[in-house]
């Protein structure tokens, strides 16, 4: 089994292109894998929200992802009409209990697929908790355990840790069996070509 450290934020279009990639291509190969997400907020509260919907270099640097989503059946809105970027701080909270209950997995697709795909504010409390609904999680188990801040304090040093002892710089940045792997085309083809380096 692949042990693969996903650095990654909830609000990077790169990574849900790469994840999906990382997912398709490991099903078509075969190969089992544990995918474990790795905090690294791009906005850390408090610092000032970032207006991604009338960002024209954004948008521009964006068009890379264009064709590997028509390839992976991707219809992302590049970028989601939900102004400003949400904070990721409580969906990563959210995500934390997820994977304590052992949908992680579930969860942290259906974040990345809602603010993309969907459009929806992932900053808010209601739609996370649906969210977590659907993923089959006890939705008020889960509200309440945000309201408490009962994985605050493991958030916080999930993202210390992705900045100041994995150096993450950009994401998404993804180690496989702890060797970082470097993408450019986001395509499966590369992907593809990476995983076959560790059958």
């Amino acid at each position: 089994m692949l042990n693969i450290l996903f650095a990654t934020d909830f609000v990077c279009p790169y990574c849900l292109v790469a994840k999906e990639a990382l997912k398709q291509c490991l099903e078509e190969l075969g190969l089992e894998a544990s995918i474990t997400l790795q905090p690294l907020e791009l906005t850390p509260e408090p610092e000032p929200q970032v207006d991604t919907c009338h960002d024209e270099k954004r948008k521009a640097r964006y068009q890379v992802l264009v064709e590997p989503c028509r390839q992976m059946g991707l219809d992302m809105k590049l970028p989601p009409m939900v102004c400003p970027r949400p904070y990721t701080r409580l969906a990563f909270e959210g995500y934390l209990y997820a994977k304590e209950q052992g949908k992680g997995e579930v969860y942290g697709d259906k974040v990345y697929r809602a603010y993309f795909i969907h459009e929806k504010d992932i900053g808010d409390m209601e739609v996370l908790t649906e969210l977590a609904a659907q993923s089959g999680l006890e939705p008020e188990d889960f509200r309440q355990a945000l309201i408490d801040g009962i994985y605050t304090k493991e958030e916080k040093e999930a993202a210390r840790y992705s900045r100041q002892e994995l150096k993450v710089k950009s994401v998404p940045t993804i180690y496989i069996n702890g060797q970082q792997v470097k993408l450019e085309t986001y395509t499966k083809e590369e992907m593809m070509g990476i995983l076959r380096q560790f059958v």
